[in-house]
């Protein structure tokens, strides 16, 4: 069996009703063509000895190891709790399925335990259709449980159709997780936004997080492969380079 870590940035700019996995394609990142082509490519290589199945996450959120600041509930909770503002660039109207990084791991599990038949060849949207908000609703349920902060929207936010404070980004999208449910009854998410968000605040306030720490590149993947570029550790290729072969 072979599971890909597919994503829902698949379904880029969606239409205004739920997607599900019959639904188009119609990716606007470079990240979500690449997840695309692999799904279709891997597809046509299934058999009777090789068995994928793939799963569409949403953006991912929550406490784990390895933790991202690039993602919009952990980072709208960071600024919340260092400065007290959760601050929007944009109208924050564009839509979100969001998903807990032990949610998306339960996924997984599900399909491991899962008969081959049931997921030979399949794909499943990972998470609960009721986990899909606008990016403003996040901010608010950020902004409910940590004390003492607020919603604030930048001068231009209004003007320009944008996710909260990492850039252009066109996504915007609500899905449809009726599938995985009904295929896969082992599988049972148990966190909800307001439930993360209050994680979250718990375990910045055991580290005292600071805002270098969050807007620095250690947390942030394309900021720490810029990092890694400008100090010639990385190719332009992204590939590592040898050590004699820097200068």
């Amino acid at each position: 069996r072979f599971i890909f870590s597919s994503s829902c940035s698949n379904y880029g700019a969606g239409v205004d009703d739920y997607l599900d996995e019959t639904s188009a394609f119609n990716p606007v990142t470079p990240y979500g063509r690449s997840k695309v082509m692999v799904e279709q490519d891997v597809s046509k290589m299934a058999d009777d000895n090789f068995s994928p199945t793939f799963l569409r996450s949403g953006t991912a959120y929550g406490v784990s190891p390895r933790l991202r600041f690039d993602l919009v509930l952990n980072n709208l909770a960071a600024w919340a709790y260092t400065t007290g503002t959760v601050l929007l660039k944009s109208d924050g109207t564009p839509w979100r399925p969001i998903v807990h990084i032990q949610d998306m791991s339960r996924a997984f599990l599900a399909v491991l335990e899962a008969p081959r038949e049931k997921v030979h060849n399949e794909a499943f949207n990972v998470g609960r259709s009721t986990e899909n908000y606008q990016i403003r609703e996040i901010a608010t349920i950020v902004a409910e449980t940590i004390p003492g902060s607020r919603v604030e929207y930048a001068a231009n936010a209004k003007d320009a159709k944008k996710d909260f404070n990492v850039g252009a980004d066109k996504r915007d999208y609500r899905v449809n997780c009726d599938k995985i449910a009904q295929t896969l009854p082992n599988y049972k998410p148990q966190w909800t936004a307001r439930k993360g968000a209050e994680e979250l605040y718990e375990a910045y306030k055991r580290v005292n997080l600071q805002p270098n720490e969050y807007e620095g590149p250690r947390y942030r993947r394309l900021k720490h492969i810029k990092s890694l570029m400008e100090s010639g550790r990385l190719s332009e290729n992204l590939r590592w380079l040898e050590p004699e072969a820097v200068s």
